[in-house]
């Protein structure tokens, strides 16, 4: 490609509205920020088997998976498992917290409506997300409006069929056999090594993103929901991290989020903790940012009891 042409399409993606949109939006205090739903149905577009679908999803340069749900400090794996029953295929996205316990993080519900037909959506678990966030992709189609010399041609959005997808003929092939991820807490393949998770902007501006998926409100995938909410996996720790801040009327008017931070020494013992509590809370005006930040750490003296010190610290911030 010509040197010059090569700078106008940079310039030109660098301002085109999705990338200006991305650069705007902001963080929602969320688990589902580290997890780009439209970015793994870029991946599974493409994918030719969900084995293949699950190493996209657990390497770092696609900037889909930058989830820390234990606050290691590292990423975490993301198992792919598949739920059949018939036609209708529920496919979990789930991540492994210990050896009980395992946060779904979203699911791809999938049914063959036809011969050569089947449509698809994924679900991002309101305990992530706050609320179920249904992104689903589309295509345009244009058609004429009016008549005589008043003719309009008008842009719609319509659902795709996604029987030409690999990953959708690979689990609708005869004699396929259900997914299940052999990988679980720390038992992992070789290929993968976990990294440090990238800071949310950073993240956020380098994620695959797909322009042709959109958000939409309504389950059109029934008899998948049917399937998957029987065996959906949640836990308490994700559940109450961030939770929504409402006002006397019921509105959610922001988020509280609490993390939590293990400091280890070689030997593996703690050495201290750190919680940090964050709130951001939205008004009509625009954005007021409450920050409060407490620590506690705790260390171990000679004689085997624990010294404590606790600190804390209000910041806010306002944004129109």
């Amino acid at each position: 490609m010509i040197p010059k042409l090569k700078t106008i399409l940079f310039v030109a993606t660098l301002f085109s509205p999705s990338f200006l949109l991305a650069l705007n939006i902001d963080s929602t205090g969320f688990a589902g920020d580290h997890f780009s739903l439209e970015g793994a149905l870029g991946l599974f577009e493409k994918a030719e088997s969900l084995e293949d679908f699950e190493k996209e999803l657990n390497t770092e340069n696609n900037y889909v998976n930058n989830l820390d749900l234990n606050e290691d400090g590292e990423i975490d794996y993301i198992r792919v498992i598949d739920h059949q029953e018939d036609n209708v295929h529920a496919i979990v996205l789930q991540v492994p917290l210990d050896e009980k316990e395992s946060q779904d993080i979203a699911v791809i519900e999938i049914e063959k409506t036809s011969a050569n037909s089947a449509m698809l959506q994924i679900i991002g678990d309101e305990d992530v997300y706050g609320e179920q966030k249904i992104v689903e992709p589309y295509e345009l189609e244009e058609k004429e409006t009016g008549n005589g010399p008043m003719i309009n041609l008008e842009t719609y959005r319509i659902i795709v069929n996604v029987w030409a997808w690999p990953s959708v003929r690979f689990v609708y092939a005869p004699g396929y056999r259900p997914y299940v991820s052999p990988f679980g807490w720390r038992v992992y393949p070789r290929y993968w090594r976990p990294w440090r998770p990238h800071p949310w902007r950073f993240y956020h501006t380098n994620r695959v993103f797909r322009p042709r998926c959109q958000v939409v409100r309504t389950h059109r995938v029934v008899r998948a929901r049917q399937v998957y909410t029987p065996v959906r996996r949640t836990t308490t720790v994700v559940r109450t991290r961030t939770t929504l801040v409402r006002n006397q009327n019921g509105k959610v008017v922001g988020t509280r989020t609490k993390t939590t931070k293990t400091v280890r020494g070689n030997n593996g013992n703690v050495k201290a903790q750190k919680s940090t509590t964050k709130t951001v809370r939205k008004t009509s005006k625009g954005k007021v940012a409450t920050k409060k930040k407490t620590t506690k750490v705790r260390k171990s003296n000679k004689r085997g009891t624990a010294a404590g010190k606790k600190t804390s610290r209000t910041t806010k911030r306002k944004r129109h």
